[in-house]
């Protein structure tokens, strides 16, 4: 498989999984609030998105590392989410809606762990510009994220269940493209996980991430329905969602340079500070101005977090440990932590309304404190040997 050939693969997988996510973040909790769920429910329902992940994966994780190959089960996972997507239209009441997520979001949650991993190991092999491969999935996210505003104004927002299905659907052919990266399989298992579970710069990586993405969840969850009752329309609160987006493009298409001027944890710490400013701004003003201002901010709290983040596993553990380490940071950092922090959101704003972002902030300074650490004593090299 040639160099390019490759690259178009990985862009067509980014793209049609975030395509998904372009309508689950951003109006999600519009369709939970049509079935009748208050703020505090929301907040739950949206931890349930990601709780799931502190058990499905280490399994899945497990399961793939011994395997050796990551192709098949991407196809798979991508499927089962798809057709259990399917389920939430005949949903009513929270009970029935907290099952079927659980559930439903446990396939869906494994399958991006596995796709990194994948996409790290032929990136390395060919030689790839990890950011341009993955600024695919963040160019779909805005596509998706303004269609599916404007479609909102004529369609009901029960119809995005059935969106949702079919970008997981389009997910599982793009998953059949995909070059078929493997780790050679000894008679031996694969090394085990706990010596880098009990490595202190791999778990203060995992808190500092963990705090960065707890810090977002009031944003995930409620800035939708935030923006609206100040009066902002469905169209202008997509074209919000992917202004953010933008920065994090922009970032992305110049990341050789900056992962190599500023390092992992350099890009944590920016990520980290980002986050101060972004949520002290979003805490203290729902005036367009300066939400658009703040939405530039995407680029820091998420773009260079997650570059940080990927460079960080790519350099310190082996590919043979790769799908596990990813798993664990999905599990920890994505979902424990932020899956926790989420209902606890829900009470905040309910109490606090946009002054919730404040407490954002708060984890954000956190996060900065961990990650300077995290800079000064982790000298780029791997943590454990394969």
């Amino acid at each position: 498989m040639t160099r390019r050939s490759a690259a178009v693969r990985l862009a067509g997988f980014y793209a049609a999984i975030f395509a998904a996510v372009g309508i689950l973040i951003p109006f999600w909790p519009l369709w939970l609030k049509s079935r009748g769920m208050g703020p505090a429910e929301i907040g739950l329902l949206m931890a349930a998105t990601s709780l799931p992940r502190l058990v499905a994966n280490p399994v899945v994780g497990h399961w793939v590392d011994h395997r050796g190959d990551r192709k098949t089960p991407m196809l798979l996972l991508a499927l089962a989410a798809a057709l259990l997507w399917l389920l939430f239209p005949l949903a009513t009441g929270f009970v029935p809606i907290l099952i079927i997520t659980v559930v439903a979001i446990f396939p869906y949650t494994s399958l991006m762990p596995v796709g990194e991993s994948l996409a790290m190991m032929v990136v390395h092999t060919h030689g790839l510009d990890y950011g341009r491969v993955r600024l695919w999935g963040s160019l779909a996210f805005i596509a998706t994220a303004v269609l599916v505003g404007r479609l909102l104004a004529d369609w009901p927002v029960s119809v995005l269940p059935w969106l949702i299905a079919a970008m997981l659907l389009l997910t599982a052919a793009s998953c059949t493209t995909l070059p078929d990266a493997r780790v050679a399989i000894h008679e031996s298992p694969p090394p085990p996980v706990r010596p880098l579970l009990r490595n202190g710069i791999f778990l203060l990586f995992l808190l500092t991430t963990a705090l960065n993405q707890a810090a977002h969840t009031v944003y995930y969850a409620f800035a939708t329905i935030h923006w609206k009752a100040a009066g902002l329309s469905d169209a202008a609160i997509g074209v919000l969602w992917s202004e953010g987006v933008v920065a994090e493009i922009l970032l992305f298409s110049v990341s050789s340079r900056v992962v190599a001027r500023f390092g992992p944890t350099g890009l944590l710490l920016a990520a980290a500070l980002g986050g101060v400013l972004r949520w002290a701004i979003l805490g203290t003003t729902a005036h367009m101005a300066w939400i658009i201002g703040a939405q530039l901010l995407h680029a820091a709290t998420f773009g260079c977090a997650h570059l940080g983040a990927m460079h960080f596993i790519l350099r310190a553990t082996p590919h043979s440990l790769s799908v596990r380490a990813q798993g664990v940071y999905a599990a920890i950092a994505i979902g424990l932590i932020p899956g926790l922090m989420t209902p606890l959101s829900g009470i905040l704003y309910e109490h606090l309304g946009g002054g919730s972002f404040l407490t954002m902030a708060g984890l954000s300074a956190a996060s900065a404190v961990l990650a300077w650490r995290l800079n000064r004593i982790w000298n780029g090299e791997p943590l454990i040997q394969a």
